[in-house]
C-alpha cells in the first residue's frame, strides 16, 4: 500500500513547467543616460531602481561599480531598431556644472592667496583643479562624441556646449599659467591645456569615421564589381545560353531568366524605394509574370521621367503587358521612352492579334483598364493589333499626373481579355 501511494503521489504530482526565455541583454534607444541598469533589470528580471542601488555600492568599494558599468556599457548592444539613441538626462550639462564650481573656486583663491604658501593644502588644490579639468574634458568630448548623433540635442546643443568647456579649461590654464611655474607646479599647468587638446582633437574622430565608412563602402564596391565581372563572364552567360537553347515557353527557359533577372538586380540595381521608377516597377512585374506563365518579356527605357510606379500609366502598363502575357506568350516587348514633355510605353507581342469592335461590349478590361484609364487620367491609349501581333500605346504628359496612386494588379488575376 505504502509503495501504491507514492507511486500515485508521484503520479498525481503537476508536470514541471518550463521557465520562460529571458529577454536578451540589450540596452534600450532611449535611455537616461547608457541604458545599462535598465537593460540589466529587464533581463534579470528585477526592478531598476536595485540595479542601480547595486552600481552605487560597487562605487563605494573601490570603484568597481564605476569599471563594471563601463564594460557593460562597451559590450552591451544597443535594441534593435532605426532610430538613433537619445538620452534624457542632460549628461554634459551636468560635467559642466562642476567644472565652473571648480572654476570658481581657482578663482576665488587666486585673488584671495596663493595656495602655495600654505594657507591652502597642495593636495586640496590638485584635487580642484584636476577635478574642474577631467569635468570640463568630460563635458565637451561627451558633447562631440556621443550627444552629436542624439536627436534630442542636435549639433547646435554639441556646439554650445564645446564653446563653455574650452572657455572653461582655457581660462583656467590662463589663471595657472598666471603664477610662476616653479610656485604653480607644472602638472596643474598641464592638465587644462590636455583637456583642451582633448576637446579640440575630438572633432577629427567623427570626421575620421566617416572616411573610414567611405573607404569600407568604396571597398564593397570594388569587391561587387569584381563579383559582378565574374558572375558574367560565367553564371549570366550560362544562363543566357540556357534560354536561348531552351526556347521562351519552356520551363528551364522561364526558371534560368528568373535566376538572372534575380542576379542582375542584386548585382547592379541596389535597394529600390518602395514607390519606384516605371521602368523599375514593369521590370519586376514582368519577372513576376515569367513565373507564372510562358512568355519572355524584354523591357526596355530610354530617356529620363518624373512617372512613378503608384501613377495610373503604371496601372494601364501593367494591365496590357498581363493581357498579352494570358493570350499571345511567347516573346513580349516593352518600350519606354521618357522626355521633358511626357512618357510613352509601347507594348508588343507576336500573337494571332485581334479585333477590338469584336470584343464583346460586357469585357471592359482593354476599353476601361487601359484605354478608358489612361484617358481618365489625362493620357491616352491605343491599340492596333494584326495577324502579326498586337502593339499597346500608351502616352501620358508631363502635366496630367495623378495625385491618387493606384491599386498594382496580382500576376495571377485572372480576367478575360477585352
Amino acid at each position: 500500500m505504502g509503495v501504491m501511494s507514492s507511486s500515485a503521489h508521484a503520479s498525481a504530482r503537476p508536470p514541471r513547467v518550463a521557465a520562460p526565455p529571458r529577454p536578451p541583454l540589450t540596452r534600450d534607444r532611449d535611455c537616461l543616460v547608457a541604458g545599462v541598469s535598465a537593460g540589466l533589470a529587464l533581463h534579470l528580471g528585477v526592478r531598476v531602481g536595485l540595479v542601480r542601488t547595486l552600481f552605487i555600492a560597487l562605487t563605494l568599494c573601490g570603484g568597481a561599480g564605476i569599471l563594471l558599468y563601463a564594460w557593460c556599457w562597451v559590450f552591451t548592444p544597443w535594441a534593435e531598431g532605426e532610430s538613433a539613441p537619445t538620452r534624457r538626462v542632460p549628461v554634459a550639462w551636468l560635467l559642466l556644472a562642476p567644472a565652473a564650481v571648480g572654476m570658481l573656486v581657482v578663482l576665488v583663491w587666486r585673488g584671495g592667496s596663493d595656495w602655495l604658501s600654505g594657507s591652502i593644502p597642495p593636495d586640496l588644490a590638485a584635487v580642484v583643479v584636476g577635478g574642474a579639468a577631467a569635468f570640463a574634458t568630460g563635458a565637451g568630448l561627451w558633447a562631440t562624441l556621443i550627444d552629436r548623433t542624439d536627436t534630442a540635442r542636435g549639433p547646435r546643443h554639441t556646439m554650445t556646449v564645446r564653446v563653455v568647456s574650452i572657455l572653461l579649461l582655457a581660462l583656467l590654464f590662463t589663471v595657472l599659467l598666471s603664477w610662476p611655474v616653479a610656485r604653480s607646479g607644472v602638472a596643474l599647468v598641464l592638465l587644462p591645456l590636455a583637456g583642451l587638446a582633448a576637446v579640440v582633437s575630438s572633432t577629427l574622430i567623427p570626421r575620421w569615421r566617416e572616411l573610414s565608412g567611405e573607404r569600407v563602402r568604396r571597398i564593397r564596391e570594388e569587391q561587387r564589381s569584381q563579383m559582378a565581372a565574374h558572375l558574367h563572364d560565367s553564371v549570366l552567360q550560362t544562363l543566357a545560353l540556357i534560354q536561348n537553347r531552351a526556347g521562351a515557353s519552356s520551363e528551364a527557359a522561364r526558371l534560368a531568366r528568373a535566376q538572372e533577372r534575380e542576379l542582375r538586380a542584386w548585382l547592379y540595381d541596389g535597394d529600390a524605394p518602395a514607390d519606384s521608377d516605371l521602368p523599375t516597377d514593369l521590370r519586376d512585374y514582368a519577372g513576376a509574370l515569367e513565373l507564372d506563365y510562358p512568355v519572355r518579356i524584354d523591357v526596355v527605357s530610354a530617356g529620363l521621367s518624373a512617372e512613378r510606379a503608384s501613377g495610373e500609366l503604371a496601372a494601364a502598363a501593367r494591365e496590357a503587358i498581363l493581357n498579352a502575357a494570358r493570350h499571345a506568350g511567347g516573346e513580349i516587348s516593352v518600350y519606354i521612352e521618357g522626355s521633358a514633355t511626357g512618357v510613352d510605353v509601347f507594348i508588343r507581342d507576336r500573337g494571332t492579334g485581334f479585333s477590338l469592335d469584336d470584343v464583346p461590349s460586357d469585357r471592359l478590361g482593354v476599353r476601361e483598364s487601359i484605354i478608358g484609364r489612361m484617358r481618365r487620367a489625362g493620357g491616352s491609349g491605343g491599340v492596333r493589333s494584326d495577324e502579326n501581333g498586337t502593339e499597346v500605346h500608351l502616352s501620358i504628359t508631363s502635366g496630367a499626373h495623378q495625385d491618387r496612386p493606384s491599386a498594382r494588379p496580382a500576376p495571377t488575376r485572372e480576367e478575360n481579355r477585352g
